[in-house]
């Protein structure tokens, strides 16, 4: 019976493509059927009647008719041409844009009209601030309480320092990603006693609905997603220069809110007590500052600290590179020629992650010591001008600047895929590319295609800066441990005495990182093994800590 039914079905399909005169496509399936089973659950009748239902190929909507109401119902579930565009359409958005995008509030529901053309308030009458719509603080709110579940650490400091208010007095002007992460740091901060005032720090960065719940908190956060390179600076301005208010202490990611206070307002480091940087890019531009003898402040460099070196850095890349890139080009990993340009603790991750799942992976590096670790990882060390040619993904992640050049880019396959998992955007000499000759190719959001006259193409992801906070989300536990390791530092430079720390970049106390550590070894239900007394004065060690010195490389 399956087998007659199954034949039928067959045969309607072929005789529906050659447009075959319906009464003709009965009788043929009429003699058929007859020579079948006689249990089969179609008779004859019906099905010449649903054969008389197929019509030409210029009016088959009006002409479909139905045996019976129910069979009406049961196609209705499926779309119609539209319908399916627009479905496929959703399911690709959903598929590139960040976790709170496909939620889709971020990019498809809001105006082109440019946040800084609206006049907007929050429930408390306040305009002091600027995102894309602050009628998203709602949904906005529902995702910075799902991050604090997998950041109970920095909700536990929260809770432990809240009655002491080591912040209070604090103004504390931040240019950090705005994502749920961040935006439960600064919500610590203020609990904590800080006044704050927020930008972002990268234009595809920005959740727009996490900053318009911050700033229905009250946070004056200015920053929306897809900001241009004016608005970028606009913000940062907005910022630092408000009437009535001055910092007291910054909190960097890549140094371009110090730099701008030191290009428009170098009054202001008159009382500004220090900053907190957590990139390399930004902690680079702290130490050239201070060796040409222009930092006027104390700078605490979190990113060489080791909570937020080996694991932010190592584990948070670990995981989002490949989210990023499943999001923007849903690319199969397997068998796959990738270089990764950099091995320090982002190129690890990268490199781990990738080769996890069966990619063919090589190393690019200046420092000997980093290229002996790639090697005896497994990995083959080359320079960059001799597989490019072979690499179907190149993936930078130095810090430094036209790592990927023009005629890297000029010599690389159709359709090979180039992306940044560094901090700043200049990795990849991405200008070089806006030239006459080239097309670009918007496909996705945060994926161009880049076309040369031969027809070849390049994939370039979020126009060559930072992958996984441009195209996709990142752990909200290994933010949580960088998060701790921030707010502890603002503690630290703000209550320090007078001539504790001088006008130079400084690291953590051994000690605060591994309080840091501390705080998240009960999620994994984790049990600490003490030392005995005799233990510790074998080692000649505090049974408290800390437990390594200065120069242990963990």
């Amino acid at each position: 019976m399956t087998d007659c039914v199954g034949d039928a079905k067959l045969e309607v399909k072929q005789a529906s493509k050659e447009f075959k005169e319906s009464e003709n496509v009965a009788e043929k399936y009429s003699a058929m059927t007859a020579t079948k089973n006689s249990d089969v659950n179609m008779n004859v009748g019906e099905l010449s009647a649903a054969f008389t239902a197929v019509p030409t190929h210029k009016s088959m909507k009006k002409q479909i008719q139905f045996a019976n109401q129910e069979e009406k119902q049961e196609f209705s579930k499926f779309p119609t041409k539209t319908g399916r565009r627009s479905l496929s359409r959703s399911i690709s958005q959903s598929s590139t844009d960040s976790y709170s995008s496909a939620a889709s509030y971020t990019d498809s529901s809001d105006d082109e009209t440019s946040p800084r053309e609206k006049s907007q308030l929050n429930s408390k009458g306040s305009s002091d601030f600027c995102v894309k719509n602050i009628k998203q603080a709602e949904f906005g709110r529902r995702e910075i309480e799902i991050a604090e579940q997998d950041m109970s650490a920095l909700i536990s400091l929260r809770k432990r320092a809240q009655g002491e208010k080591p912040l209070a007095g604090a103004k504390v002007v931040g240019c950090t990603h705005i994502t749920a992460q961040t935006a439960v740091l600064i919500e610590t901060l203020v609990a904590l006693g800080a006044q704050c005032r927020w930008t972002a720090c990268n234009i595809y960065s920005t959740q727009n609905e996490v900053a318009a719940a911050l700033a229905e908190s009250g946070v004056s956060v200015f920053a929306w997603k897809g900001e241009s390179e004016d608005d970028f600076w606009w913000c940062i301005d907005r910022c630092v220069n408000m009437e009535g208010w001055q910092a007291n202490m910054i909190l960097d990611d890549g140094g371009d809110l110090t730099h701008w206070v030191y290009k428009k307002y170098p009054s202001v480091f008159k009382k500004i007590r220090g900053i907190v940087e957590e990139s390399v890019t930004g902690v680079h531009r702290l130490y050239q500052l201070s060796k040409a003898g222009k930092l006027c402040v104390p700078a605490m460099n979190v990113n060489d600290s080791v909570t937020k070196q080996k694991f932010d850095n190592l584990y948070c890349c670990r995981e989002s590179i490949l989210d990023g890139l499943k999001r923007t080009t849903d690319v199969m990993f397997g068998g796959k020629q990738v270089v990764v340009c950099g091995y320090g603790e982002v190129g690890k991750g990268c490199c781990s992650a990738l080769k996890a799942l069966g990619a063919i992976v090589c190393v690019t590096e200046i420092d000997p010591i980093c290229a002996l670790q790639a090697c005896m990882d497994g990995f083959r060390v080359v320079k960059l001008n001799e597989v490019v040619r072979q690499m179907d993904m190149v993936i930078t992640c130095t810090g430094n600047k036209n790592v990927v050049t023009r005629e890297h880019l000029d010599r690389m396959k159709n359709g090979c895929i180039v992306c940044n998992m560094g901090h700043s955007n200049t990795e990849i000499d991405v200008a070089s590319l806006r030239t006459p000759e080239l097309t670009w190719e918007r496909v996705r959001s945060q994926v161009d295609h880049v076309i040369w006259p031969d027809g070849k193409r390049v994939i370039l992801l979020a126009e060559g800066r930072l992958l996984n906070l441009s195209c996709s989300t990142v752990p909200s536990f290994v933010l949580s441990i960088t998060a701790t390791t921030q707010a502890l530092a603002l503690i630290e430079l703000y209550n320090a005495p007078e001539g504790r720390y001088k006008q130079d970049v400084y690291l953590l106390p051994k000690k605060m990182d591994e309080y840091v550590a501390s705080l998240h070894l009960p999620n994994f239900d984790a049990h600490l093994t003490e030392l005995s007394d005799e233990q510790a004065k074998y080692m000649g060690l505090n049974k408290n800590g800390p437990f390594k010195p200065n120069y242990y490389r963990y």
